[in-house]
């Protein structure tokens, strides 16, 4: 059995993912977590007379969307949190939690991102020809982030 922790690296298949909502835990289990990144944006700055190079300064954080893809549910308190933000402008901010654990199902880092809101819902392709399963995908705004 491979451990996670200290000197091993940590799986990235066995994760949760909670938000401050009042949902049932069936309705937060998502199949792939995607835009767990962020970066420095930076401005460009030309000095007179330096010709071989741009400063280049930081100024503030940027953050990706989150986006959380998942098996289509038929009762869903969260898709209908989406519908009300996108199609009401009823924007209730959340906190989301996505926290990575190991072998016992105990937490061993979580992403707790701050003002989440639903941006855009998604459903997959509907193909007669096919038997997958209809994915709905969550891409969600938020100010940031921070790791515990």
């Amino acid at each position: 059995m491979v451990q996670s922790g200290v000197g091993y690296p940590m799986v990235g298949f066995h994760f949760r993912v909670e938000f401050a909502l009042s949902s049932a835990s069936y309705d937060m289990q998502f199949r792939d977590v995607s835009g767990l990144s962020m970066e420095l944006d930076e401005e460009s700055v030309t000095e007179g007379g330096e010709n071989r190079f741009i400063q280049r300064l930081p100024k503030r954080a940027k953050y990706p969307d989150l986006v959380l893809k998942r098996g289509m549910l038929q009762d869903s308190e969260l898709r209908e949190w989406c519908r009300a933000a996108i199609q009401e402008m009823d924007i209730q901010p959340v906190t989301v939690w996505v926290t990575l654990l190991n072998e016992q199902h105990e937490p061993l880092q979580t992403y707790t991102f701050i003002n989440a809101w639903p941006k855009r819902w998604q459903l997959s392709d509907l193909n007669a020809e096919s038997s997958a399963v209809v994915i709905e995908t969550l891409e969600l705004a938020y100010q940031y982030f921070t790791v515990n």
